[in-house]
């Protein structure tokens, strides 16, 4: 059984009051992950913090978060054996479904590192005499991923990625049918080295 904790502005921290809930193997019944169980309150302080963060990493260079998102990559590779122990328990899918899962989803975050370079602006046509209008792609602030159980580490990769590679910070709310696995993914992202409050969990 896996004891875990929600992740809010780089700290690894439990849910008010200490509230907490089983994840149950759906193959023998056992207890696999007992998990916070966040309240509004703690929502809002992943906001803030992811707010905050915000200020900091959407002024960070692409070649930076390119960086870091390759890193994560990485990082979620090297916890395979950890992935297919915690989708088993938590989902009852084979240790060959996790793998693959794994393998998928390091290859998004691959091609998440790749677009950080890719967000431009465009010239727009100007009524204006001699001049040139120009619109350009800016962060939208503070992002939330609520990623389901079905492909748990493909689906909540995707849902924090590409959000992170366009200078945006990320909550993830992970599913309460396989929180230990979504885990693993922040994990990863932490190993990597992203700033406080810029990878939330909740």
């Amino acid at each position: 059984m896996s004891d875990m904790s929600m992740l809010i502005n780089g700290l690894k921290v439990t849910a008010e009051k200490g509230a907490t809930f089983e994840r149950r193997n759906p193959l023998d019944g056992s207890v696999a992950t007992r998990a916070p169980a966040a309240s509004p309150a703690d929502a809002v302080m992943a906001v803030e913090a992811a707010a905050e963060a915000f200020k900091t990493w959407s002024e960070t260079g692409p070649s930076e978060r390119r960086a870091l998102l390759l890193k994560a990559a990485d990082a979620l590779e090297a916890k395979t054996p950890a992935f297919i122990e915690a989708v088993s328990a938590e989902t009852g899918a084979t240790g060959m479904w996790g793998g693959f899962n794994v393998m998928l989803a390091a290859g998004m975050i691959r091609e998440a590192a790749s677009l950080t370079t890719q967000v431009a602006g465009e010239v727009i046509p100007s009524d204006v005499p001699g001049s040139l209008a120009m619109g350009v792609r800016q962060p939208a602030g503070v992002v939330l991923g609520i990623a389901p159980w079905n492909a748990p580490i493909i689906l909540g990769v995707r849902a924090i990625c590409v959000p992170l590679a366009c200078g945006n910070t990320v909550i993830l709310k992970g599913s309460e049918n396989c929180p230990r696995t979504h885990q693993l993914i922040i994990d990863a992202f932490q190993d990597a080295g992203f700033p406080p409050g810029v990878v939330n969990y909740i």
